[in-house]
């Protein structure tokens, strides 16, 4: 069995910075390749909520961690120029010491685009923007300088310096599953898809939509990144699994049916699970945890599961 990349989501919501450390050092420390966070403005559950912006998370999340990969899932293309996006994340890679990973996609919460002033066009435009958003970040990061003209962004000669430690530059995953212009974008312009957890049971539908977008493109889709984000239910037994698929299901069910369609049952049935999923073609999985960073089931899945896939 090849190498699986398991990512662990982390929780920035109604917490204090302390858990979020201690749970990114636990991640380290277990071998998860990578930890992320949500480029969310307001809290899910309310407007009012309390959340952590991830941008500041993730530098001071690298700077006490050393070997494990940090990212956002996803980032939204709207709240940042893209030449200032791609400044930033230039500067976080190197911080890092090239374990930047960049999932980006065309933003959806309307809510807080009308909150924070950002205008909120449909979504064809969006997606135009983050195509063009693509196409600067890529230069910025490649070249000694970038002028760019198109319809939604205009850059002069903006230099991007130092450049990402990652060569040629660290790849630009998009995610999202609109078939016939984000799918598109993603044959046309980016390194890597990934599949979010709501359509996780379309996967194979989006999968062959993606394929058939890379072929009238000129590209063979074995040439991307492929990962899921998905919910993970894992217990040691039988009672244990039945009172956690339970709240899982409470706390996760805006994503569907992730008794089927996720990463659930005994640690021999996620392994099973994950091997039905990485022969479809998924090779790094983004996971929410059902009961979020308790350190017993991180470690429960590391140990039992993650092991099978070194």
């Amino acid at each position: 069995m090849s190498k699986v990349e398991f990512g662990v989501m982390l929780r920035q919501e109604r917490i204090d910075f302390q858990a979020i450390r201690d749970a990114a050092e636990l991640c380290e420390e277990l071998g998860y390749h990578s930890i992320w966070l949500y480029d969310h403005l307001l809290g899910m559950g309310g407007s009012n909520q309390d959340i952590f912006e991830s941008w500041t998370l993730m530098s001071a999340l690298s700077s006490i961690t050393t070997t494990v990969k940090i990212g956002t899932m996803v980032i939204c293309n709207s709240f940042r120029p893209p030449a200032l996006l791609a400044k930033m994340a230039a500067t976080l890679d190197n911080i890092s010491g090239g374990r930047l990973e960049v999932t980006i996609g065309a933003g959806w919460f309307e809510p807080e685009y009308k909150a924070y002033g950002y205008p909120f066009p449909d979504t064809p435009t969006r997606i135009e923007q983050l195509g063009e958003s693509i196409e600067i970040i890529r230069s910025m990061w490649t070249e000694e300088k970038t002028t760019f003209h198109g319809n939604h962004y205009d850059v002069d000669e903006a230099y991007c310096n130092p450049k990402p430690v990652q060569k040629p530059h660290p790849p630009i995953i998009v995610g999202g599953s609109g078939e016939k212009h984000l799918l598109r974008l993603v044959a046309e312009r980016a390194d890597g898809w990934n599949c979010p957890a709501t359509n996780a049971g379309e996967f194979d539908h989006k999968h062959d939509v993606l394929k058939r977008h890379c072929e009238a493109v000129g590209r063979n889709i074995f040439g991307l990144l492929i990962s899921e984000q998905t919910v993970c239910v894992i217990a040691k037994d039988r009672e244990e699994l039945s009172a956690k698929l339970e709240k899982g299901k409470k706390r996760y069910g805006f994503f569907g049916d992730i008794e089927s369609t996720g990463i659930v049952g005994l640690p021999d049935e996620c392994i099973k699970r994950i091997k039905e999923k990485t022969q479809r073609g998924v090779g790094k999985f983004t996971i929410f945890f059902s009961d979020m960073m308790k350190p017993e089931t991180l470690r429960l899945f590391a140990e039992e599961v993650m092991k099978e896939f070194e």
